[in-house]
């Protein structure tokens, strides 16, 4: 059985799909093939538009394509299709347990991507949108983490 993973942060350029982008890879390294993966955000501010240029610089410097992407926000349907949504930081997280619970949607589980790292349980993925390259490289080195446990696990 094809399990759906969604990784969701704020507008879905920067954390999310670097996430995306590192679960697709080690996924086919470690041979997951019933592992497919997305990414949105919370707010529709960027839909439609590539990731961040930056997000996408130091991604393909780790050998990880996600160039191709577009961004979008998540949608009532992604609580029906994915059996893992998985957020970036505690307040997305927040945003997808309420969102699920004012409209009545599918009780799938939710978590930050860091509980899937052992010994990471509630670590947030800190956003590098407001900082520099290295905020950037930061965040990679956790998502790395964190997908790799969720890859391994789920």
């Amino acid at each position: 059985m094809v399990q759906r993973v969604l990784f969701v942060c704020t507008g879905n350029i920067c954390r999310s799909p670097m996430a995306e982008g590192v679960a697709e890879a080690m996924a086919r390294r470690l041979g997951k093939t019933r592992l497919e993966f997305d990414s949105a955000g919370t707010g529709d501010w960027h839909a439609g538009e590539q990731p961040d240029p930056r997000a996408i610089e130091i991604a393909k410097a780790r050998g990880y394509d996600i160039a191709g992407q577009r961004a979008r926000q998540v949608n009532d349907e992604d609580f029906r299709l994915f059996h893992y949504i998985v957020a970036m930081d505690n307040s997305h997280k927040r945003w997808l347990l309420n969102a699920r619970a004012a409209r009545q949607l599918p009780e799938k589980p939710v978590s930050l991507l860091m509980d899937w790292s052992v010994g990471q349980a509630g670590m947030e993925i800190p956003d590098p949108y407001y900082a520099d390259a290295a905020a950037f490289e930061r965040a990679l080195d956790l998502i790395e983490k964190g997908v790799e446990g969720l890859v391994r696990r789920a």
